[in-house]
């Protein structure tokens, strides 16, 4: 079958290291349109892999108009860009988190299922190797029942990450409007989701700005009870100064589970009859090492089989509205129901 065209909207860190090369090394792609108001950014690329660059997203899904495209701009374009594109006919892979409202995510979705196109969301740490075999394992049933986890996300923050530094939009309220939460706290909400199969019904939560210049925020700490009536944590950090974190560790009712909490072991199991299992299953990408995330194979495989994409625009808002609802509960000072 001829290739998917693909255009890449926003020519940041998140393209650079994940997008542009994930599609270059996709044999089913044609990389047609590089876009960012910083032109020379999208030049580059076009002038690499081909293609047109183009300062305004709007001319060129009318002049190019791709079969698909990845949103990879600050948080507060995200939807306009997602329905945008699917009115154009053309499906999309937005980054995390989907939008910034529950009303902009649910419009997206509208837009996709009206336009008959697929709407992705870029929450890579399901596809991560070592939090698919821990899922495989807690569907095994081997360790009976989830009861009590924490899950964190933690690095020094996007200055350290972002193409532009410490002047990165991520530090602008107007343009983020969320910070660790919408960067890192949300990854962690969907990955709880994905690996107990279970939703969040309450949260509540201390969501602050610690030691980041600006106004958005660096740290979130986040109690969390699952429909099951599983408690746990949830937390998301622009702080971690020494020592990036991406563990999630789950005590169940035969034994615990460690994922990420050992740089060679990365999934280790402990049942409470002494036996313990250890499985080097591939690492957990991490802003200094950069492994393929499978997102955009994952995408691309959805448009050329017609089949629902791996991490769908549902499933996107459902993530969503956890993070939502724990901006909700820093506010009012409550415990806030998701659901």
């Amino acid at each position: 079958m001829s290739k998917v065209r693909v255009a890449v909207i926003g020519c940041g860190s998140i393209s650079k290291h994940r997008h542009i090369p994930e599609y270059a090394d996709n044999s089913n792609v044609e990389l047609v349109a590089f876009v960012d108001p910083v032109i020379e950014r999208a030049e580059e690329y076009a002038a690499k892999h081909g293609g047109k660059a183009y300062a305004d997203y709007e001319t060129m899904l009318a002049e190019v108009k791709p079969d698909a495209v990845s949103v990879c701009t600050p948080n507060y374009l995200h939807a306009p860009m997602s329905i945008a594109a699917a009115n154009a006919g053309a499906h999309v892979l937005v980054e995390k988190p989907m939008a910034v409202t529950d009303e902009e995510a649910a419009a997206m979705n509208e837009a996709a299922a009206k336009n008959g196109v697929k709407l992705m969301v870029g929450h890579n740490q399901r596809l991560m190797p070592p939090h698919v075999k821990a899922k495989q394992i807690l569907d095994s049933g081997v360790l009976g029942k989830v009861l009590t986890f924490r899950t964190s996300f933690g690095h020094p923050g996007p200055d350290g990450w972002s193409i532009d530094g410490a002047g990165s939009w991520f530090f602008r309220k107007n343009e983020a409007i969320m910070g660790a939460m919408g960067d890192l706290g949300v990854h962690k909400s969907d990955l709880i989701r994905y690996l107990l199969s279970d939703e969040v019904s309450e949260v509540a939560a201390f969501i602050a700005t610690i030691d980041k210049p600006g106004d958005v925020d660096d740290n979130a700490n986040v109690i969390v009870r699952m429909k099951s009536g599983a408690i746990g944590s949830l937390v998301a950090s622009w702080t971690y100064y020494k020592g990036e974190d991406n563990s999630t560790v789950l005590w169940c009712e035969k034994g615990v589970m460690k994922i990420g909490t050992h740089p060679e072991d990365q999934v280790i199991v402990e049942l409470r009859d002494g036996s313990v299992e250890k499985h080097k299953v591939g690492e957990i990408s991490t802003n200094t090492k950069q492994l393929s995330s499978g997102i955009v194979d994952a995408f691309i495989d959805s448009i050329i089989n017609d089949t629902v994409p791996a991490i769908s625009g549902e499933e996107g808002r459902k993530s969503l509205k956890v993070i939502l609802s724990a901006f909700e509960s820093q506010a009012t000072g409550q415990f806030i129901k998701v659901n």
